[in-house]
């Protein structure tokens, strides 16, 4: 969701009389990744609400395979300019600034929720389910900071080193820490020591990956199919917990990394051909640039939205034809509402640029 970086299409630094230019290819990239969260939301909480047949739903499983692992790779790869130039204090303060917001909007959740749900529960209780909505309602949020804090850590130390992050990405995916939102962490964070070492101008990657490109897209496309055709529940973070105790625990875990890299890879490119190709057009203008650059708000509106989903009962006139009807309304005011609240904070200086 990172989203005041600024790469241009030559390099990250790529500047035009002195200023930094903004790859609106980038932001395409975010605004359809953003629509695929909605879009994921809404087959797991409407579509498929009451039922676990989500986990095998073929376009559950094809938005699944990559949304949040690529986003986390732009992520990284965006953010490699702040890592890089800025101070460990500054950096870390700057890119804390950005979960106050969150925390703002948890507290309102949950605060709403007790009220509407009008539950007795004691104090504990109730700062305990404060504390589950505080960190699992954006977990991507603080999942991206913390992968910003650790590979800002490394950097000062050493420097850019390829073998350190990648050691690093290695021995946190494989650390057996399941509680809270941990999985998810170590799941995405080797996806951020991705998109940052592909945001350094090192020489492997011209020589080897663009001077294959095609071989590399092919053979990426053929594995990325064969990873959704054996993809199963097991095989999501939520379920495998990045734990390997057996056999067929190893399977899954390697089956989920090997399949969210294939399909990461194959779905930049197909993203980035889209914006090559129509990005004269109304359409990819409105989601690179109302879209792409309102990640964050977005992110924070559907997620309130979907944590009151709960509150909504799904009798037995909620058939299908019904459900896809609530669940394309549902998603068009996300995103109507955020492009309201967009244009009226627009004007508000610190506020503005926490949506731009």
């Amino acid at each position: 969701m990172d989203h005041h970086i600024t790469v241009g299409s030559k390099g990250r630094d790529s500047r035009q009389d002195g200023t930094k230019v903004r790859d609106l290819g980038f932001d395409f990239a975010k605004g359809v990744l953003i629509i695929l969260v909605i879009i994921g939301h809404l087959l797991q909480y409407v579509i498929y609400r009451g039922t676990d047949d989500f986990w095998l739903s073929p376009y559950f499983k094809s938005i699944y395979m990559f949304h949040m692992p690529l986003f986390m790779a732009i992520s990284g790869y965006l953010s490699s300019g702040a890592i890089l130039r800025k101070s460990f204090p500054q950096g870390v303060i700057d890119r804390a600034r950005q979960l106050v917001l969150p925390m703002f909007w948890c507290a309102l959740i949950w605060l709403s929720k007790a009220a509407l749900m009008s539950s007795t529960t004691s104090l504990s209780g109730g700062m305990l389910d404060f504390l589950r909505e505080f960190i699992g309602t954006y977990w991507f949020i603080w999942a991206a900071f913390a992968s910003f804090v650790l590979i800002k850590l490394l950097t000062t130390f050493n420097g850019s080193s390829v073998w350190i992050i990648g050691a690093s990405a290695i021995a946190i995916a494989f650390a057996p820490v399941p509680w809270s939102i941990t999985p998810l962490v170590r799941y995405t964070y080797p996806f951020f020591c991705l998109g940052f070492l592909f945001a350094q101008p090192i020489g492997w990657q011209a020589a080897s990956i663009r001077r294959h490109k095609a071989i590399f897209v092919v053979l990426l496309s053929m594995a990325a199919f064969m990873c959704f055709l054996v993809w199963g529940k097991e095989t999501y973070v939520y379920n495998n917990l990045v734990l390997i105790y057996d056999a067929q625990s190893a399977k899954q875990v390697l089956l989920m990394f090997d399949g969210s890299v294939a399909s990461s890879a194959v779905a930049m490119q197909l993203i980035f051909l889209c914006w090559r190709v129509g990005y004269s057009t109304r359409v990819a203008h409105f989601v690179a640039v109302e879209l792409g650059q309102s990640t964050l708000l977005l992110y924070l509106l559907q997620g309130a939205v979907f944590r009151f989903m709960d509150l909504i009962r799904f009798g037995e006139l909620w058939d299908l034809t019904s459900r896809i009807g609530v669940a394309t309304l549902l998603g068009a005011a996300i995103v109507v509402t955020a492009m309201t609240i967009r244009r009226i904070v627009r004007e508000l200086g610190y506020v503005s640029r926490s949506y731009a």
